[in-house]
């Protein structure tokens, strides 16, 4: 894929960008180009923002990359597997907090303009700052259509208290998480959904199969071997579930998904794989590289994931 320097409307600095026949890819600040894209012009989003703000930070993500951690937890190897790092969100200020809100009450009000009417929102968050995220959606006008759980049971908590393992065995400090929390919010129809998904292709989810519709729990294992290796992101999502919520965000097979926040590129990989049009963006260089490389190959790559009931698919 060919990679070309423009220099967008949305910004005065030289820009990468690449394209293939179905997706676009913007190196690009995301809320630049959302104020500079056309008002109803998506169909739907699917995203992992950096909902902690703290830890994509430069000296944050160097802190990281030396083993020094910071916000990142370096979890201690097991088994001699080094296991990956995580945000601890339990170390966040009132400040960030604020911050925090303030960035998705941008957010929310910056992606209720370019979504169509009944556009679906999918936005990745976590139990303890979930509803920091949640609130500015319903405030900018979103309807709250509920949460996607991802069961995943490799994600951090259930530690005992620190450097005071062996006088509290028994004692954990918070509960460890085994599910990540996906809230799932529409732009208002216009008139019935009916109505809605004749005009504007939108408004519903698209059902697994004509007997099974699309639930709000899925089993998920994380990124492991081949999708890790092509794109080393320290929030990668797996394609096996990506690409069942990529799936059932374009009811009916048509329009555009958007990722501003795309990282490596795992939600674009996934909306290829199911012949979806999508459009990504990434402020980071590094990562915006990584994307261009890995999408393609995590595009082809086979999942065997598990489905909504537990089952390989």
């Amino acid at each position: 894929m060919a990679i070309a320097t423009r220099t967008f409307a949305s910004s005065h600095r030289p820009n990468l960008f690449a394209e293939d026949a179905q997706y676009k890819l913007f190196q690009d600040d995301a809320f630049e180009w959302l104020a500079a894209a056309p008002p109803v012009s998506i169909h739907a989003v699917v995203t992992d923002p950096p909902y902690g703000l703290v830890e994509y930070t430069s000296r944050e993500l160097n802190k990281m990359k030396n083993g020094k951690g910071g916000v990142w937890r370096i979890p201690p190897s097991f088994d001699g597997c080094q296991r990956r790092p995580l945000p601890r969100f339990t170390i966040l200020k009132q400040e960030d907090h604020q911050a925090l809100r303030k960035f998705f009450t941008r957010l929310a009000s910056s992606l209720i303009r370019v979504l169509v009417p009944g556009g679906h929102v999918f936005v990745a968050t976590n139990p303890l700052v979930s509803h920091l995220v949640y609130e500015p959606f319903v405030a900018a006008g979103f309807e709250k259509r509920g949460e996607i759980i991802r069961v995943v049971h490799t994600l951090r908590g259930g530690d005992r208290p620190k450097n005071a393992h062996g006088e509290f065995p028994d004692i954990s400090v918070m509960p460890k998480s085994c599910w990540e929390p996906w809230g799932l919010f529409r732009k208002p129809c216009e008139g019935r959904v009916q109505d809605n998904l004749r005009k504007w292709k939108t408004g519903g989810l698209r059902r697994l199969s004509a007997e099974e519709p699309f639930k709000d729990l899925i089993y998920s294992s994380p990124a492991r071997g081949i999708e890790r290796e092509s794109a080393p992101h320290p929030s990668l999502k797996p394609q096996g579930f990506l690409r069942q919520i990529v799936r059932a965000a374009l009811p009916m097979q048509q329009g555009t998904i958007l990722d501003p926040f795309m990282g490596s590129g795992s939600t674009i990989a996934a909306a290829a794989a199911c012949g979806y049009s999508s459009i990504g963006i990434e402020s980071n260089p590094e990562y915006f590289l990584l994307a261009v490389k890995a999408i393609p190959l995590l595009a082809k790559f086979e999942p065997g994931e598990c489905n909504g009931n537990g089952k390989k698919a």
